[in-house]
């Protein structure tokens, strides 16, 4: 389930194949031309070094990594309609826009009669469906270029047959085939059916970029934003079927809890209850299986609700009965002040501290935290007549498929997961429990469709929460002010805690979100990971560990700055050094997020580039008023660059407003910048609530938080007047692409600390900020 390079399968750098299957009904009707592209993994050959053979990448995290022969469609029909595939799901971040003009913009289609079709959860047609790591655009770019041109290509030599004509000599262009010479012209439909009888091309001509109607223009609005705008689009809580009953659950409050009894007698006295009964779960570690607890099945949510709230149970807290954030800090804080695990050093850190001029450390917070996507878990399921169909908001259909076969004890071809558009995931959403509770509901009232919605309470009490961490920093410095040494101490429960019993370090793939691959140019060096054990079920979280580590170490840099009497931009551009490309297994990250660290080395040219263009765009050295300041931070993460630059004000209460954020992002090729800036715009609000007020605590075991008006995200009224995206373009369009949805967070929280200090002379090391200034 844990991303590991070494079992991932290569991510092709060759052309893809492409199969004609038009003749299976696989998509479209009678005369349509549908292509299927398969992203086989390339084979060794003798071109290929030893290392190239027994080195492989590109794989997703999970939960399947990168499959033999996965598939996307595109089809042409009779009336000229081209319609693809998309086999990711869609939470915001536009990817069944991005797949679709991608296609179009190779094929020459006219995007007004495009549409797009959501891939329903299946391995075998579909490959890995799981969406997250920001992979999906950076993944499948290429590919779905090839698939657009070898299907214009067909359509040339179709009409180019039909004319008797060289195929040199027709052209496409917006959906129109034409023969100069004859002055002849034919749509895509008429010859779709032709089309289809050929065979696919084995080598075809992407188009020059200069050429580009849609790719890298951002002129391309949402495919769905009509339906979107105007309530029509559906989502995991919007879908509907006949007969359909409705689904809550009371969860044990404490992880790895468990129903001792219970008392439904007054629950049954609420008008519209079917059913009432009991999930077996509690297990630990609970992977991606629900809780556990008593489910209520009714006749309307709000029958259900009532009928959960007078049920009396009797629980067993287990193991986590005693977990308490504030005393597990100070257990984080004493672990991170001994020697841990070496996870990377270089040089004599110890003999060099002992020989710097000057000596500092500090310690940076980070609680835990809730994705809380404006759209809570939800999921229908029917399951019948030995046969499960499920219709849910998820980002791992396949995920949701093996759970609800090893909940049903039902084989593959009798379970099928239908994906809703997302209204937001961030990570939460990769776990389907709420999907398999579903599924438990409608087996037990009989096969009727159920409808499983959480509450915002259930989404906040019993989720997949974002790690705790303390992160322990030391440095010393020589005459300059320049760090000689560098110690840093990593300490926070693991993701690897809902997979396996008991770990107790960070796996390499959250050691390499931004710890491990420190790009400094510090000669002495040493990063520890000790040990932490988790309380409750840990997961992904946008941009995930990257998080905490760039929060201390842009943090940290800030601070060093000042005590060297420097300027803290130009000192963290010292501490990157000069321009250069590192390897990311030399530096102990052999994760790289997936990808090849020779085609995705560590480029501190491009990092230095997006703190240069964020300080620019925000004006960097001009006078600040009294009580404003600016604050950069700059990070590497998902293969990407971003840097931010915050303007604050805190007022003589200690209130903090943040006035203006620039954020710079070079992410290499720019598909749709549309989205891009969309996503960083995005990254920024959230960046924002994580680190003015966005906290989940825990008491006796049990989260505090209820609502929003415990757990704040970001409100209107606190987000900057002025965001401003700067993109940084870097690479051609057949170079490797970096990812987008993530990256633009982590840099947000340590940007606006530095920039609260240059305010006021005080310090942030802990988050969220919420009143610490006004104590």
């Amino acid at each position: 389930m844990i991303h590991d390079a070494k079992l991932t399968a290569e991510f092709t750098k060759t052309k893809p194949t492409l199969d004609n299957v038009s003749r299976r009904g696989i998509l479209g009707g009678a005369g349509a031309l549908v292509l299927a592209l398969s992203l086989r993994p390339a084979r060794a050959d003798e071109t290929q070094t030893q290392e190239q053979k027994e080195q492989k990448f590109g794989a997703d995290g999970m939960p399947h990594g990168w499959r033999d022969d996965p598939k996307v469609f595109v089809a042409i029909a009779p009336d000229g309609t081209v319609t693809v595939t998309n086999h990711r799901s869609d939470m915001g971040q536009g990817i069944r826009t991005s797949v679709a003009f991608t296609v179009a913009d190779e094929l020459e289609a006219d995007w007004s009669k495009v549409k797009v079709v959501q891939a329903w959860g299946d391995e075998t047609r579909f490959g890995n469906q799981d969406t997250d790591g920001s992979r999906s655009t950076r993944h499948f770019f290429q590919h779905f270029r090839h698939a657009g041109a070898a299907a214009r290509l067909m359509l040339i030599q179709a009409a180019a047959k039909q004319w008797g004509v060289p195929a040199s000599e027709v052209t496409a262009v917006n959906h129109t085939l034409t023969h100069a010479k004859s002055g002849r012209t034919l749509g895509y439909g008429a010859v779709a059916k032709a089309a289809a009888e050929l065979p696919v091309p084995t080598d075809v001509k992407l188009k020059d970029p200069k050429d580009f109607r849609y790719i890298g223009t951002g002129k391309v609005g949402l495919i769905d934003n009509f339906d979107i705008t105007t309530g029509k689009a559906v989502y995991g809580l919007d879908t509907k079927l006949d007969g359909m009953l409705y689904a809550v659950v009371a969860r044990p409050a404490v992880y790895g809890g468990k129903v001792k009894s219970f008392d439904d007698s007054e629950a049954k006295k609420v008008p519209g209850v079917v059913k009432i009964f009991k999930i077996d779960g509690g297990e630990i570690p609970s992977e991606f299986m629900p809780l556990g607890g008593v489910a209520v099945v009714a006749k309307n949510t709000w029958s259900a609700m009532k009928a959960r709230d007078a049920l009396k149970i009797t629980w067993d807290d287990g193991p986590n009965a005693g977990y308490d954030t504030d005393a597990f800090r100070k257990e984080l804080e004493a672990a991170a002040r001994k020697p841990g695990k070496v996870v990377r050093t270089q040089g004599d850190v110890d003999g060099a501290m002992a020989k710097a001029k000057t000596k500092l450390e500090a310690e940076y917070f980070v609680p835990h935290l809730a994705q809380a996507p404006m759209e809570p878990p939800a999921a229908v399921a029917r399951v019948k007549d030995g046969f499960c169909e499920a219709w849910a908001c998820v980002q791992g259909p396949q995920a949701a498929n093996d759970r609800l076969m090893k909940a049903l004890k039902l084989p593959d071809d009798k379970v099928k997961v239908n994906v809703t558009l997302l209204g937001g995931g961030f990570g939460r959403k990769s776990k389907p429990d709420y999907v398999v509770e579903a599924a438990l509901c409608s087996q037990a009232v009989g096969g009727a469709p159920v409808k499983l919605a959480w509450t915002r309470e259930d989404d906040l009490h019993h989720g997949f929460f974002h790690t705790i961490s303390v992160e322990h920093l030391e440095a010393g410095l020589d005459e300059k002010g320049l760090p000689v040494a560098w110690l840093h101490r990593s300490v926070a429960p693991t993701i690897g805690s809902i997979f396996a019993p008991d770990p107790k370090h960070e796996l390499p793939f959250e050691l390499g979100m931004g710890l491990v691959n420190t790009p400094f140019n510090i000669p002495n060096l040493r990063l520890e990971n000790p040990e932490a054990a988790a309380h409750v079920r840990i997961g992904w979280f946008r941009s995930v560990s990257n998080i905490p580590h760039a929060f201390a170490i842009q943090s940290f840099v800030s601070e060093l700055a000042h005590a060297a009497g420097r300027e803290p931009k130009e000192y963290l551009l010292e501490l990157i050094g000069p321009d250069r490309k590192i390897s990311p297994t030399e530096i102990g990250d052999v994760w790289n997020y997936g990808e090849d660290p020779k085609r995705y080395p560590i480029d501190t040219g491009r990092l230095r580039g997006v703190i240069e263009t964020a300080a620019k765009g925000a004006g960097w050295g001009r006078q600040m008023p009294k009580g404003a300041g600016l604050g950069i931070a700059g990070h590497y993460s998902f293969v990407t660059y971003t840097a931010v630059a915050a303007e604050v004000e805190v007022d003589d209460k200690g209130q903090v407003k943040v006035k203006a954020i620039d954020i710079a992002v070079d992410c290499g090729p720019q598909v749709n910048p549309e989205r891009i800036r969309s996503q960083m715009e995005g990254a920024v609000v959230m960046g924002m609530g994580l680190a003015l007020t966005s906290e989940i605590t825990f008491k006796q075991g049990r989260a505090v938080q209820n609502n929003f008006d415990g757990y704040e995200v970001l409100r209107i009224d606190a987000a900057p007047k002025l965001v401003r995206v700067h993109l940084v373009p870097t690479g051609s369009y057949d170079g490797p692409l970096g990812g987008v949805g993530e990256p633009g967070v982590p840099p947000v929280a340590p940007a606006i600390a530095n920039a609260i200090f240059a305010a006021t002379g005080r310090r942030v090391r802990q988050l969220p900020i919420r009143d610490q200034l006004s104590a």
